[in-house]
């Protein structure tokens, strides 16, 4: 969990979404499920000592003070990151798999697909074992994980062109 925003000025609070969504290879954490070093809503037991993957990550809601107070990750049920070729990734909560499709972030999420469409960076939306992505009128799946297994992002990006 990061502790500070940067350039926002925001601060994660009681959010620890980023500690359950993501799939943490070095400790062995599958993605949908809490990490078992996370006390959610209050965060990371092991601090200054957590993983890698873990000390690199950005939360977009964190640091991009654009995103308004409705992708706070713990209201929105979903993390927002880029990759490195600034795509945006859509990380969303095991236990609400529809709540990208909610509004406003449907009607968001479409409109910073339509921006993103010129310059070659999609949106993708990884939920319920599925990588969609999303397009200015309409999302498609284009990745399925094995029945009952999440799908990795990584496995999913390393995949394409």
């Amino acid at each position: 969990m990061v502790t500070s925003g940067g350039e926002s000025g925001r601060q994660c609070g009681s959010c620890s979404m980023c500690c359950k969504v993501f799939l943490i290879a070095e400790i062995a954490k599958p993605a949908g499920q809490w990490c078992p070093h996370c006390t959610p809503g209050r965060g990371c037991r092991i601090w200054g000592d957590h993983p890698a993957q873990c000390r690199a990550f950005r939360c977009m809601w964190l640091s991009e003070a654009w995103l308004g107070p409705e992708w706070y990750p713990q209201t929105a049920k979903m993390v927002l990151t880029q990759n490195p070729q600034s795509w945006l990734l859509v990380e969303v909560d095991s236990g609400s798999p529809k709540a990208w499709m909610r509004e406003p972030y449907l009607t968001h999420l479409r409109r910073f697909a339509a921006a993103g469409l010129p310059l070659r960076r999609p949106v993708v939306v990884f939920s319920a074992g599925e990588a969609i992505l999303v397009l200015p009128d309409r999302h498609e799946v284009v990745m399925k994980a094995k029945s009952g297994e999440p799908l990795d992002p990584a496995a999913f990006l390393s995949r394409l062109p």
